[in-house]
């Protein structure tokens, strides 16, 4: 490096260098701790959604996902309950003996008037007919 000359100014420009060059590692790495921080308050975000948060004052708790996948699957084999035959407490039960009965009141189909659907609906649940 070639010097001005003037001592004052060299010595000037050697501190304002150091100073530029700390400034820029400072930045650095403020940024990367930022980012870090912000990362893990992400993180942080996602396992609470992920396990639930217990009930504190004011706040009411919430349920992790698998406690919410859990209650999905009740409620589902609630509803397949309903759309098949079985029991007799079913929907489906219902539906077939109210048909039944309409086919004892109009035994002729041409007499009654047109039907909606010429397909007779599965008796058998899709996951029970691949398991046999």
């Amino acid at each position: 490096m070639e010097a001005t000359g003037v001592p004052a100014l060299d010595t000037l420009l050697v501190w304002g260098g150091a100073a530029t060059v700390l400034a820029g590692f400072a930045t650095v790495l403020w940024r990367g701790v930022r980012g870090t921080i912000r990362l893990a308050g992400r993180v942080e975000d996602f396992m609470d959604d992920w396990s639930g948060e217990p009930e504190r004052p004011g706040v009411p708790g919430r349920p992790g996902v698998m406690e919410r996948v859990s209650a999905i699957e009740e409620r589902l084999q609630r509803v397949e309950h309903e759309l098949y035959p079985n029991s007799g407490g079913s929907l489906r039960d219902a539906v077939d003996l109210a048909n039944e009965r309409l086919s004892r009141l109009c035994p002729e189909p041409e007499e009654c008037g047109p039907t909606s659907s010429t397909e007779p609906p599965a008796d058998q649940p899709p996951d029970a007919s691949a398991a046999s």
